[in-house]
């Protein structure tokens, strides 16, 4: 027998599958059972099954080398899924839809009265210092007032069983084609599971994504134009961009195949001349979207798009100036936010934060420094953050003075005790930290929380950085109804 649980360990962390060794949580029984009987040729067999799958199936994810330059890999997937009971996923799913709807009145109130400014909740000075605030967006209404049509927040689980939200992605967040991919894996590998016991589907995805885009459109037509605009080919998430694309029927284009003409209307070159565009879900960050109003210099974006937008003439999701929210020290005021949009307590909590902006909390940060999680604001993907139990004295003292010199970027977080879940190591199982991304859709008209979403996970051990560039991959996420079960 290659997996023997009473040999994994999980004392001082909190795991998904097992409570204590050798013996899994209740919703987890049926897949450790499964997993306990597998031989070792078996486990060899089903995990070459995976990375065949992946293989044929293309699924990569690109990263960058100063040596070798953009370098395309294969997905690292394991084997062994996340569970999570649907009891549990149901509080969840309200939280986030709560979270995310007050995210979108507070986006909608800065680029217009700022109410939540004028009566001091969130500070002004924040504000002015943001690099996401767009003037160019104010005034701008969009449809519904929403602005993050598409959201990844990342959560977090710790040692005593609470999740978190790590911080929410409101900008272009990427990761959820691996999430259907994942899914399709496994159900290759292990169609036993999927009809031993109800996984909720996570497959409806693009459909609905597909109907909220739709329903943005300002042409109230049958079938509206909807395009994905993408950098291109050498952005890091390309996979993703051509795979939504094709899974909603819609175009994938780049800056240089649409055109904005005199109307304010945006249209699509194609061989039989220009189609009118009702929806673009852009995957271009704001600064080259349109190199009138923004970076003069950019070749991946539309001349004009800014104009037509405003002129109400085509949807953009997400819409440029929403990443105003997505900033780690605005992050820490999303509770007061809830609060004051919606005068409800959050049903999921944050991380706790130190904001540096705030002096006795900056002085906190920097006597506990080695204790502390440092994160730049804006940055994403685990770069420019510091892990002070973890930092050499050289690298605690750079820290702050970059603290000192810039107190508005950075914030500090306890060093959580991420929750694990087995992972196969070779032949082995071992624990490994986690974190999940669900996605959020934001329409007109309904809210969407995917069943689930990305789980992450730290392959090399005692890691916590679970991003695919540094070394993580991925699990596929289950929720199982656990009341049927």
């Amino acid at each position: 027998m290659a997996i023997r649980w009473g040999s994994y360990k999980v004392k001082g962390f909190y795991d998904e599958l097992i409570r204590v060794a050798g013996k899994p949580r209740p919703v987890a029984e049926v897949l450790c059972s499964y997993v306990r009987n597998l031989k070792d040729r078996e486990i060899e067999e089903y995990k070459s099954a995976s990375d065949m799958a992946i293989h044929v199936m293309g699924v990569s994810f690109t990263v960058y080398n100063e040596d070798e330059g953009s370098i395309d890999r294969a997905w690292p997937f394991d084997i062994i899924p996340r569970v999570i009971p649907k009891s549990e996923w149901l509080q969840i799913e309200v939280g986030l839809k709560q979270r995310v709807k007050a995210l979108n009145m507070f986006i909608d109130d800065l680029y217009n009265d700022q109410k939540i400014v004028k009566d001091g909740i969130f500070p002004a000075s924040l504000l002015k210092d943001s690099v996401n605030f767009r003037k160019q967006c104010i005034g701008v209404k969009p449809v519904g007032g929403i602005w993050a049509h598409i959201c990844g927040s990342d959560l977090v689980r710790d040692k005593d069983g609470t999740m978190y939200v790590l911080e929410d992605n409101l900008r272009v967040p990427s990761g959820v084609s691996y999430m259907l991919e994942n899914r399709l894996v496994m159900k290759r590998v292990f169609p036993d599971l999927f009809a031993n016991q109800t996984i909720l589907p996570v497959d409806d995805y693009p459909s609905q994504l597909y109907d909220m885009l739709a329903a943005m459109s300002p042409r109230k037509i049958e079938q509206p134009e909807i395009v994905v605009l993408t950098p291109g080919i050498y952005n890091s998430a390309y996979f993703e961009h051509s795979y939504l694309a094709q899974q909603m029927g819609a175009e994938l284009v780049e800056g240089r195949d649409l055109v904005v003409k005199k109307d304010n209307c945006v249209y699509m070159r194609t061989v039989e001349g220009l189609s009118r565009v009702d929806v673009i879900y852009r995957r271009v960050d704001d600064m080259f979207l349109d190199p009138e109003v923004f970076n003069p210099d950019s070749t991946l974006g539309v001349p004009g798009l800014m104009r037509a937008w405003k002129a109400g003439n085509v949807a953009l999701a997400n819409a440029p100036g929403a990443g105003v929210a997505d900033d780690k020290v605005v992050y820490s005021y999303v509770p007061d936010i809830i609060r004051y949009y919606l005068n409800e307590e959050p049903q999921i909590e944050n991380v706790p934060t130190y904001r540096c902006i705030i002096p006795e909390e900056k002085e906190y940060v920097l006597e506990h420094i080695a204790e502390l999680v440092i994160k730049p604001a804006n940055e994403s993907g685990g770069y420019g953050m510091l892990i002070g139990p973890q930092a050499t004295k050289k690298e605690l003292t750079h820290f702050k003075k970059l603290i000192n010199k810039d107190p508005r970027n950075y914030i500090g977080q306890p060093l959580l005790t991420l929750s694990t879940a087995p992972t196969l190591i070779g032949n082995r199982v071992e624990p490994r930290h986690l974190d999940l991304r669900p996605f959020i859709l934001s329409g007109p008209k309904t809210t969407y929380v995917t069943t689930g979403g990305l789980t992450r996970v730290a392959l090399r051990k005692g890691s916590t950085i679970v991003n695919s560039s540094q070394g993580g991959g991925s699990k596929d996420t289950w929720i199982i109804d656990d009341e049927a079960q």
